[in-house]
């Protein structure tokens, strides 16, 4: 038999290219070109689509409607969602091995159960251990439709047939197409297989459910336009030795991005968790030197979150590690705190930590974080129900968060009641049990804590 030709395809753009290059000919990425079998030319998959000459319309008469949802029974993930599943959604939900991607959807198909058609296409895992699965959670799936099936056009097929409200495909990288001759898993199969599923959900209105493998890196494997065809794409997040799950939704074309469901893993599966900025404030005695609370704002959700820092005199070279936090953006604000505030780190040991993994990447951190290295550095203790919020200026000014009044009203609720914000953030009206210090500058921020402590 004759050996295949070999190309080498991109995982960012899909481009092909006769030999192996460093850097993408197409996008110009680098070391993104892996090695594949070259497709032969088939004959046209989409003539009949093709057929209709498409009409053109004006916005001015369209008459929208807005879908309606189904709420998948699992709170935490119709947050995620933007309120549940629409109709011809398609979505990609990707994360580690073992950090409860199928435990989470076999918990909302067997609650999905009760009112939606369903189907579980499952291409890693065979019938009988998923029946195990549901035993061991104490689901009540005991009719829930199973597919064990790797191959694209059968379960086109049983899709056609059955015509499920909800479908669930575990995982994408196991399904081949029988035009393409790679293996499942290669970009070209992936690519197809995604192309022909979504299209399959947009002409007939099911709900398609994908999971995907993660890289190394913690990005989705496969090309990166597998991202750009879905309408949600969805990072379960959190440490596998640990009992709680992050699922945060980088895209959504059906609701807000950035927004964020909180699991407990227990052993009756994914529980949601009511109130998360428990699970991110460490529980002290005594109010500890070098820890600051932070409201953060997650999409709709407003989340304090502990922030430890801890300096201390360096041996050698001083090093600055961040864990939770941008390690770049803490250089940045030891140099704003020298250079307006007085406060010198050169020769010490900076540490700094999100407390419960959580990954924060806005910029109103920075007056948190920096007065953790401030009360660490002094080795005083911020007091006990202090909460701050703003981001902190090359120039030493302190620049508004978003959604001021949300995070204000979040920490009060929760009993704090001091906050150290940006002036452009005051409130209009007085929050009752809530005194509020507007600063400008990060020197002032500073002489606010002295006075604090007095």
């Amino acid at each position: 038999m004759a050996k295949g030709k070999t190309v080498y395809v991109c995982t960012e753009c899909g481009g092909q290219s006769s030999k192996w290059q460093g850097q993408c000919p197409a996008c110009n990425a680098w070391n993104t070109l892996v090695e594949g079998v070259a497709e032969l030319p088939a004959s046209p998959r989409f003539a009949a689509l093709a057929a209709g000459v498409g009409k053109l319309q004006k916005l001015s008469e369209i008459d929208p409607r807005e879908s309606p949802r189904q709420a998948t029974g699992v709170d935490e993930l119709d947050r995620v969602l933007g309120g549940g599943l629409v109709p011809g959604m398609v979505v990609l939900i990707g994360g580690d091995p073992g950090i409860g991607k199928s435990t989470l959807l076999l918990q909302a198909l067997a609650s999905l159960q009760q009112t939606q058609k369903v189907l579980y296409v499952s291409g890693e895992e065979s019938a009988e251990q998923l029946a195990l699965r549901a035993r061991r959670l104490q689901l009540d799936a005991g009719d829930l439709p199973l597919l064990p099936e790797i191959s694209l056009e059968k379960i086109l097929s049983v899709l056609r047939e059955t015509s499920p409200d909800v479908a669930v495909i575990d995982s994408i990288q196991t399904l081949y197409s029988e035009v393409l001759q790679s293996a499942p898993g290669s970009v070209a199969q992936v690519r197809e297989c995604a192309a022909q599923l979504t299209r399959y959900a947009k002409s007939s209105g099911v709900a398609i459910i994908l999971v995907g493998h993660v890289t190394k890196d913690g990005a989705l494997a496969g090309p990166r336009v597998l991202e750009h065809i879905v309408d949600t794409v969805l990072y379960f997040e959190g440490d596998t030795h640990s009992s709680f799950r992050l699922v945060r939704a980088i895209k959504n074309r059906f609701g807000a991005v950035n927004e964020l469901g909180v699991f407990a893993m227990t052993d009756k599966g994914l529980r949601g968790v009511s109130n998360p900025s428990a699970l991110f404030l460490s529980q002290h005695a005594q109010p500890v030197p070098g820890t600051c609370v932070l409201v953060t704002q997650e999409g709709t959700r407003p989340l304090l979150v502990e922030i430890q820092a801890l300096v201390d005199s360096a041996h050698a070279n001083p090093r600055r590690l961040s864990v939770g936090l941008e390690q770049n953006r803490l250089a940045m604000l030891l140099a704003v705190l020298h250079r307006h505030g007085g406060i010198q780190c050169a020769d010490q040991d900076v540490f700094i930590n999100a407390v419960g993994g959580v990954k924060i990447t806005e910029p109103a951190a920075d007056l948190a974080v920096s007065l953790a290295i401030v009360s660490s550095l002094t080795g005083r203790a911020l007091p006990r129900k202090l909460i701050a919020f703003g981001e902190v200026g090359l120039a030493g000014e302190i620049r508004p968060a978003p959604r001021g009044q949300e995070r204000l009203k979040e920490a009060a609720k929760l009993g704090f009641d001091t906050a150290l914000i940006p002036s452009s953030n005051a409130p209009k009206h007085p929050i009752a049990g809530m005194r509020v210090i507007a600063v400008e500058r990060i020197d002032q921020a500073l002489s606010a804590l002295r006075e604090l402590h007095q």
